[in-house]
């Protein structure tokens, strides 16, 4: 036995379906396609959103809203998150690298603190951006926000 002998098992395969080859093959003329239009000619394929000529639902709906290119995206981290991250890693300041250290956010993303939760340690928080009573709740345990 060598790799030349080897065959699939008898029945598992089927012989390819060769369409175009002339009318004594049974699958000339049309070549299984139907009769004329688009669809039928060589080279085809669709635009995304054709809808057979009718206006596109893209065209018909008017334009609304716009984008601000001024907006500035940061990942919200609650103060329970925060407190996670001192329990775990027993710290007295947290930086944006503990967060990411810790898979919070990734290292592209700004970090907003926000007040969500209770926050029992005094602890100096470093972070983009902060809530007004996330700010205050910090300052309540003795600690420092600073803003980067």
């Amino acid at each position: 036995m060598d790799l030349s002998s080897l065959k699939p098992a008898e029945g598992s395969t089927k012989t390819r379906k060769r369409i175009g080859r002339g009318p004594g093959s049974g699958l000339g003329g049309t070549s299984t396609r139907g009769h004329k239009g688009a669809k039928s000619r060589s080279g085809y394929s669709r635009k995304i959103g054709f809808e057979g000529g009718q206006m596109p639902i893209q065209r018909r709906l008017p334009k609304f809203g716009f984008k601000n290119i001024h907006r500035v995206e940061y990942k919200a981290i609650n103060l329970s998150i925060l407190q996670q991250v001192i329990d775990a890693q027993h710290l007295d300041k947290v930086s944006v690298e503990d967060l990411i250290a810790a898979g919070f956010i990734s290292r592209s993303q700004l970090v907003k603190i926000l007040g969500n939760g209770k926050l029992t340690s005094k602890v100096d928080v470093e972070a983009h951006a902060f809530s007004k009573s996330a700010e205050a709740a910090i300052q309540a345990t003795g600690g420092t926000a600073v803003k980067l």
